[in-house]
């Protein structure tokens, strides 16, 4: 079965708001013969990561830049993953308080060094979620999770 990971940093209610947003696109009825595995970002780990087929990443945009926890994510994951994931497809979401612009960059930095594939639109969010923002982050969630089905 395929396994979608999706790797988070959850600090605040905007942030809840759309991790759960996603969960649910990714875990809607219609799509069958996904696993959806959650990890906080700081308990993610590299055989989660090798084991995944595809990937969400959602972070906090902290001082301009992703959220500590999602680094360490990466910074454990990135060359056992390096070879043996290239190609598959990802999502991302990103929460602000103003400005998302530097921690989106820093991860499409990191995932095009991984060859990931992007898979749909970033969900950039800056102040709290509106009810289009949860849609999209639904929409991503459900995009993601679809393209894996067998």
């Amino acid at each position: 079965m395929p396994t979608l990971l999706i790797v988070h940093h959850t600090p605040s209610p905007s942030c809840q708001a759309m991790f759960e947003a996603v969960v649910a696109g990714a875990t809607d009825p219609e799509i069958e013969g996904v696993e959806v595995v959650r990890r906080p970002a700081l308990a993610a780990t590299v055989p989660d990561a090798l084991a995944a087929d595809g990937y969400i990443l959602g972070t906090p945009a902290n001082l301009g830049m992703m959220s500590g926890a999602l680094k360490v994510f990466f910074d454990l994951a990135y060359y056992p993953c390096l070879d043996a994931t290239r190609g598959r497809p990802f999502g991302l979401y990103v929460h602000g308080n103003s400005d998302t612009t530097g921690a989106v960059r820093g991860i499409e930095a990191i995932t095009t060094g991984l060859g990931w594939e992007k898979v749909t639109g970033v969900v950039s969010v800056t102040g709290e979620p509106s009810k289009q923002d949860l849609r999209a982050c639904w929409a991503l969630g459900a995009t993601v999770a679809a393209g894996l089905m067998p």
